[in-house]
């Protein structure tokens, strides 16, 4: 098993004041204590103009506005055999524009990053926004302690859900205990006490709280309400303490000098934990709906406290089902009313208490520590499997991290007027084969994905030509699409293959969802409704399989239609028929043999599962594509596409050659299908893994792409590569490098989609 030896914790430390160094420094306490053979130790931020008495765990200080000292500290970790570093994030504590300095460090590291989120905004800034996802992809993995943080990240930022972990605010292991002991030590014998606690400031709603004080006060005469904390640091260096005594004035104004108490000190844990367990009701009257986090909610909750506070997100999540009483915001006269009924009502007031404690046992620090280490663990493990794995020789080199750029110079070399031509000679295109309605529709799925934001649109004529090629194509008499047009612009038959109208129906479908036009996007709608009801007669799996492909689009874009929704179902449920007549042990799939384009099959039933949310089909989906990519794996690990010498095949294993693109892109986007579908990373690395074969992961180990004009060879001979670079095989990297990019632009580290040894599924 993967060991950790040395940890760094990056963030605020104390003698600092705050709630992230009061965190940080137990959580590294937590993780040293209940893992004695691992270092742990903190990179501390310190703010302008403060200077701190650090302790020996942090040896390294970082001020926040110098950027020399976040750049020196990544040098200090890089030479001192860290295994990781474990970032504690807020905005506020690291210097530039949003924190921005943090990225020079964290983007100097060699080890891996996990971070911790104690803020997640669902809406951030620009700038804000820019830095998260620069932070989100330099980070291994994302830890939040509330599911509402993750949610956020998963819809706001489009965080992967397998780059998340929730783990809760740790709580010390106290125990059960009653109030009694602890207010005769503290002065507060013969009182009920409620008791807010933490650094002082406008956003934690205390006002509220003292304007409930009267009501209280008449059900409950020796009621007395604990403020303890100093004033925020931040606040005392604008205002000093102008708040602090505005609350004290509010306080003599209602007559309440008996009964509120402020407490102006900043104490330690073992002082907050005497004074936590002689309070009767904890209140948090925060005034921020978007708190993700409050350490003083968790400790409070921890210690079997009941408690009353405003719905704060964090709060939310902590004391739903009963565990306790949740008011609105700002509204004194509800928690004046919450708290007289629970300090009047003692069973009911135990009982929650009890409830609390018990539900909280899985937050002590001790068992946060063993979840961190867990994730600690995974990472350095994932990490040293990449880096540990030989690259096969003659395989080719490592491909870059990076996907590579989109470039579409020779995809425009082989459009003319008129559309798409099917085949080049090298690079030339060769007018003597024509057009066919197949890659014109192809073409046209590569227009609708580089409206993705980050590519480049392709020009509006050119998408013209392409919906015109195939308007052309569509004959009214037979109701089918025509597919071979030669160069002098004679259709060669008066209808195509059914393959070819069910891909193009996929194309009309994406068309009528995602092109920058409404009125293309209505002409692809028309034309595709007209073209769907012929399908019904087909009988190939892939015609099926393309025109589910094109439903999920066309469904998606708003289109109430009736017979699509039919349709759907009933394609649909021909696939799961083949799969279930011919599936065995040994040959889990939907035909006697193997074909081209076979990953669509199983993309068609997963994207339809998902979307009608049909869990048979999303399992069918990815039991027959679990087995695809097992026999598309090569002895060395590196991906192999299955080869056309198979075609016709019964119940073989498919041969190695030809490899044409066409079976890859089918992979990919059946890979990032399955990934969406059930959240595996392990998905997300056979699609790039598929990938790196047109980088030059292949049997030959030679690159089947130029990268500077986005050509893509025809496929792999067993001796050579096929140096024709026809429109299928540029559309179909195209399409896979479109795929592949908007993956990393969901804020996922590309280096991790990079392994150098397959794993199977």
């Amino acid at each position: 098993m993967t060991h950790v030896s040395r940890i760094a914790f990056i963030g605020n430390s104390l003698p600092r004041r705050c709630g992230i160094a009061t965190f940080t420094t137990h959580l590294r306490q937590a993780v040293g204590t209940r893992f004695a053979d691992i270092e742990t130790f903190i990179v501390a931020m310190t703010d302008p103009g403060q200077d701190y008495a650090y302790p020996a765990s942090v040896p390294i200080e970082v001020h926040q506005d110098r950027l020399e000292d976040y750049l020196h500290a990544a040098d200090l970790l890089n030479d001192g055999n860290v295994d990781i570093a474990c970032l504690q994030h807020e905005f506020g504590i690291f210097g530039g524009e949003a924190g921005e300095n943090i990225l020079a460090l964290l983007g100097r590291l060699t080890m891996p990053i996990v971070t911790t989120l104690h803020t997640v905004l669902d809406q951030p800034t620009p700038a804000q926004r820019d830095v998260l996802d620069r932070l989100f992809a330099l980070s291994a993995k994302l830890i939040v302690m509330a599911q509402k943080a993750r949610e956020l990240l998963r819809t706001v930022y489009r965080v992967p859900a397998d780059k998340i972990e929730v783990i809760a605010h740790g709580i010390p292991d106290f125990p059960f205990v009653g109030s009694e002991k602890a207010k005769a030590e503290l002065g507060f014998s013969g009182r009920a006490v409620i008791l807010t606690f933490g650094l002082l400031s406008p956003n934690k709603g205390i006002e509220v709280m003292i304007d409930a004080m009267p009501a209280i006060v008449k059900s409950r005469p020796d009621a007395v309400y604990v403020v303890l904390g100093a004033t925020h640091p931040n606040l005392v260096r604008e205002q000093g303490e102008a708040y602090r005594d505005s609350l004290r004035a509010r306080v003599q104004d209602l007559g309440l000098q008996d009964h509120v108490v402020f407490l102006d000190r900043f104490v330690d844990q073992d002082t907050l934990l005497r004074f936590i367990s002689m309070c009767d009701i904890y209140a948090t009257p925060y005034l921020n709906l978007a708190q993700m986090t409050s350490g003083t909610l968790a400790y409070s909750f921890g210690l079997g406290k009941p408690v009353v506070s405003t719905p704060y997100w964090h709060a939310r999540e902590l004391l739903a089902d009963g565990r306790g009483i949740l008011v609105p915001f700002g509204d004194a006269g509800a928690i004046g009313l919450a708290i007289a009924g629970l300090l009047t009502d003692d069973a009911r007031r135990e009982a929650m208490a009890e409830r609390a404690y018990i539900g909280s046992r899985s937050m002590i620090w001790q068992r946060s520590a063993e979840r961190y280490l867990d994730v600690f663990t995974a990472v350095l493990q994932d990490r040293q499997v990449h880096e540990a794995a030989p690259v096969e020789r003659g395989r080719g080199a490592r491909p870059p991290h990076a996907p590579p750029e989109m470039r579409l110079g020779h995809f425009l070399a082989m459009c003319d007027d008129t559309g798409l031509f099917q085949h080049a000679v090298h690079v030339v295109p060769d007018r003597s084969h024509g057009y066919c309605v197949d890659d014109n529709a192809r073409a046209l799925l590569l227009a609708c994905a580089l409206n993705a934001p980050g590519e480049e649109p392709l020009a509006g004529a050119l998408i013209s030509r392409l919906a015109a090629f195939v308007q052309h194509a569509w004959n009214p008499d037979t109701k089918r699409f025509r597919n071979f047009l030669s160069f002098e612009r004679r259709w060669l038959e008066d209808r195509g293959s059914e393959d070819s109208h069910g891909r193009t129906l996929w194309a009309l479908g994406e068309c009528a969802r995602s092109d920058a036009l409404a009125s293309r996007r209505r002409w692809a709608a028309a034309l595709f409704t007209q073209a769907l009801p012929s399908v019904e007669g087909f009988t190939s799996p892939r015609a099926w399989a393309f025109t589910l492909l094109g439903l999920n689009a066309f469904c998606a874009a708003g289109v109430v239609d009736a017979q699509a929704l039919r349709l759907r179902g009933l394609l649909a449920d021909r696939l799961m028929a083949l799969l279930g007549a011919v599936e065995s042990a040994d040959w889990v799939w939907f035909e006697e043999g193997l074909a081209y384009d076979n990953a669509r099959l199983s993309q068609a039933l997963i994207v339809t599962g998902r979307a009608t949310r049909t869990p048979a089909y999303i399992e069918g989906g990815l039991r027959s594509l679990r087995w695809l990519m097992t026999i598309q794996t090569a002895p060395a690990g590196f991906f192999r596409p299955v080869g056309s010498d198979s075609f016709g095949d019964l119940r073989q294993p498919p041969k190695p050659f030809d490899q044409q693109a066409l079976e890859v892109a089918a992979t990919i986007a059946a890979c990032l299908a399955a990934w969406q579908a059930d959240g595996d990373d392990q998905w997300r690395i056979e699609a790039m893994r598929s990938f790196d074969w047109f980088l030059g992961r292949n049997d030959l180990g030679v690159p089947l792409v130029d990268r500077e004009t986005g050509s893509c060879r025809d496929g792999l001979h067993s001796d050579r590569p096929n140096e024709n670079r026809g429109g299928e095989s540029v559309l179909s990297y195209l399409l896979s490098l479109a795929e592949i990019r908007r993956t990393a632009r969901l804020g996922i580290d590309s280096a991790t989609l990079l392994p150098l040894r397959a794993r199977r599924l």
